[in-house]
């Protein structure tokens, strides 16, 4: 027997040496066996199954947990969509109030057409609100590409390029895709993400989600799992959605500028809570509680401001895929860019360490830059420090022995343990930490897209959709932010000492 993990690409390969354990002689056939890896524990309620199709029959293997089939009613469903238009371009609609269960869209890769239980096909102006999305066997809201002659075709790199150049000729433009409402929906149960979307997204708003028991089951592997997957948002607002219980909470892929991650709450992921994947920026990230294992950045040109960092930061450079930028708030294409800069910037934010000293870096050095590691994992910004740029900080909070970054001056360390955990209460949930009030850091700024800058590549100013300056002066709950000392962190004046506070659903506080 061998395992096969993840290589982490279509076209990565690893090679296994595997022992024969019985000696065995003479000319004989092999077989080669693939069995699913055993899944984690599913929920409760939840099953598995298995079909096998021939020409006259369709055999189906099932697990029903503690439910006997004999006696209970046993339901089969064959279809592939509960709510989705037959052909592109039909724009405007309002979906509000439903229960959308139990469908078999097919998988989503962003070189294809992506179905969904719900999917809005390469249209405009939908309005998907206060519904009960769940059991996919694949995605549960589709925002995504259609489908031509090219579907599937050599999935690596140059192929999505290729299908950008066919969405541009295909009606990706500002006023004919995109501009979609997402908010206030239950979406859980789904086998490959809660919300995909490649292109089509561009322009949304996905707000006030609960997105929960995303992938648990591993019945499939590769990319394109997460609670949200987006490839290409322009100009999207991620604002106010609890991601949880999830294989990866936010996957933004390729292409992600001048969109707004804000106020949302991630804990008990899985994988990571966020995954910024070879884009250019602009992109601002504040206001988040990142609660679980690690948040990964393999991207540039961010700006992450008053964000409550509970695990460790990923980083890493990407000098093979050139992955492409765009004229401001817009589709049209100003020019093709490899991941080897790194400018971002941390104002205001908490780090919590595990009180461990600092580790080393554990990524190769490469021949482009032969001085520097291509990335790091730890508790901190310390993972920067041989970042072939400067990273702009201030005002960041490090708690428990978190390391900051090595030519950071503005910043305060504590080691006191923060004790972070997260409890739920029937649809409420609270966050329990301890503020340390001697660690409260007296330098930090109000952040606006003065101080921010310019993302290096495109570059473009870090503002609001409609080009207007953006000023950070409200917190987690929108209250309002001091405008010459704000606190640091999601929270402004949150209290000393050990505190409670419910962060879900959100409510305004004084």
């Amino acid at each position: 027997s061998c395992f096969a993990p993840n290589t982490g690409w279509w076209q990565a390969w690893n090679s296994f040496i595997v022992k024969i354990w019985r000696p065995v002689s003479g000319v004989k056939k092999i077989y080669l066996s693939f069995r699913i890896p055993r899944p984690m524990k599913p929920p409760a309620g939840s099953s598995l199954w298995y079909a096998r199709v021939d020409e006259k029959n369709t055999t189906i293997w099932a697990q029903f947990g503690k439910a006997d089939p004999n006696k209970e009613t046993v339901e089969i469903n064959v279809r592939q969509t509960v709510f989705y238009p037959d052909k592109p371009g039909i724009n405007y609609i309002t979906v509000r109030g439903f229960i959308m269960r139990h469908a078999a869209p097919k998988w989503a890769p962003p070189t294809a057409e992506q179905m969904g239980l719900i999917g809005t096909h390469w249209s405009k102006g939908w309005i998907i609100e206060n519904n009960i999305i769940s059991h996919s066997i694949n995605t549960g809201l589709s925002l995504g590409k259609y489908g031509d002659e090219f579907d599937n075709i050599a999935p690596s790199a140059d192929a999505y390029n290729n299908s950008i150049e066919r969405a541009l000729k295909n009606g990706w433009q500002k006023g004919s895709v995109g501009h979609h409402i997402i908010r206030n929906n239950s979406i859980s149960y789904c086998e490959q993400a809660g919300i995909v979307g490649s292109m089509g997204a561009s322009f949304s708003q996905i707000t006030g989600n609960h997105i929960f028991n995303i992938h648990i089951q591993n019945s499939f592997t590769g990319a394109e799992m997460a609670g949200i997957k987006f490839h290409a948002p322009i100009d999207v607002l991620i604002k106010g959605n609890r991601i949880h219980d999830a294989g990866r909470a936010l996957w933004l892929d390729w292409m992600t500028q001048g969109t707004r991650v804000t106020r949302n709450l991630f804990y008990n992921n899985g994988g990571d809570d966020v995954f910024l994947e070879v884009n250019h920026g602009p992109c601002l990230v504040d206001n988040n509680l990142f609660l679980s294992k690690v948040f990964r950045n393999r991207s540039e040109g961010g700006a992450f401001v008053h964000n409550l960092f509970g695990g460790s930061l990923q980083t890493k450079l990407d000098l093979k895929r050139e992955t492409p930028y765009f004229k401001p708030h817009s589709t049209d294409k100003a020019g093709l860019h490899k991941i080897d800069i790194g400018d971002d910037r941390f104002y205001n934010n908490l780090f919590v360490g595990d009180g461990r000293a600092k580790p080393s870096y554990g990524f190769r050095k490469t021949k482009k830059w032969p001085k520097i590691k291509v990335g790091g994992i730890g508790r901190g910004l310390f993972v920067y420090d041989k970042w072939p740029s400067s990273i702009q900080t201030g005002g960041n909070i490090y708690y428990k022995g978190a390391h900051p970054y090595e030519k950071e001056t503005d910043f305060t360390a504590t080691q006191t343990d923060p004790a972070i955990r997260i409890e739920e209460k029937g649809n409420s949930v609270y966050l329990h930490i301890t503020i340390d009030t001697k660690a409260n850091n007296k330098k930090t700024k109000l952040v606006n897209t003065e101080l921010l800058g310019k993302a290096e590549v495109p570059q473009l100013r870090f503002e609001n959709t409609d080009g207007t300056p953006i000023t950070i002066d409200t917190d987690y709950f929108g209250k309002k932010r001091n405008d010459k000392n704000p606190t640091a962190g999601p929270f402004e004046k949150p209290g000393a000492g050990p505190t409670m506070l419910k962060v879900w659903p959100q409510e305004k506080r004084k």
